[in-house]
């Protein structure tokens, strides 16, 4: 049996280094260097309008703003919360559905039912999936859910649900899932469970591993959250192509 460590090494080396387009992207896992969480998420872009766009951090919330708002033809799948912050729950996510979780969960309701309200990305013919994360931590323990919503193979008007709760990645690992498989037309979607990742050394460490991972005429941006779990608050790290 292979060890996890070269499980994840694997899956880094084949879907991110030696993959031109994984897509965005997104992991949740644990540092090695601090008794804390990270949260990594990563923009890629073919077309003048998906690259027209960067990663800001404002307080706990990290967001996509164009970078010329002048060749903003439709911001509905390019503008959006990508990370929110709740009392003792972190969201991550690669559309404005990170919005409706938050809504969601500050209502009552839980992670499946608010992406319930949702579909994928009307986007034809990729009908790119939407992917979704949380991290919850109460008394120091986490607990973590993903799901991806993807069009259905037989008829694209209809979304495949599929939520998963991975065991807690131990430090140095996270779980982590991606749009698509690869480069294509239309762009083959994700396939299979989430991945096992690396998240070995600091924040910024992690952060340098993945951006370098990342094909470099595709990549956009990457933002790395690390999250005390003593509930202490969160910082967040961010790199842009365009800077």
């Amino acid at each position: 049996m292979e060890t996890a460590i070269t499980v994840a090494t694997k899956n880094f080396e084949s879907h991110l280094q030696h993959n031109p387009y994984p897509g965005r992207g997104l992991v949740i896992g644990r540092s090695t260097v601090k008794d804390a969480w990270l949260m990594i998420y990563w923009l890629m872009g073919r077309s003048e309008h998906s690259r027209n766009r960067r990663l800001v951090a404002e307080g706990t919330t990290l967001r996509t703003e164009p970078l010329d708002i002048s060749l903003l033809e439709d911001p509905s799948l390019i503008i959006y919360d990508a990370m929110l912050e709740l009392p003792g729950a972190y969201l991550i996510s690669n559309g404005d559905q990170t919005r409706t979780l938050y809504d969601t969960l500050q209502a009552g309701g839980t992670f499946d039912e608010a992406l319930a309200q949702r579909m994928h990305e009307p986007d034809a013919p990729h009908y790119t999936p939407r992917i979704s994360g949380m991290l919850t931590i109460q008394n120091a323990v986490g607990d973590v859910r993903l799901s991806i919503l993807k069009a259905n193979q037989v008829n694209p008007d209809f979304t495949d649900r599929s939520t998963f709760r991975p065991a807690v990645p131990q430090p140095g690992y996270g779980v982590g899932l991606t749009t698509y498989q690869g480069d294509g037309m239309p762009l083959p979607s994700f396939q299979g469970e989430p991945l096992l990742l690396p998240c070995a050394g600091s924040a910024e460490e992690v952060l340098d591993s993945y951006w370098n991972a990342l094909n470099k005429l595709h990549r956009i941006a990457i933002a790395v959250k690390e999250i005390p779990s003593s509930g202490a608050p969160s910082i967040t790290l961010i790199r842009n192509q365009s800077l």
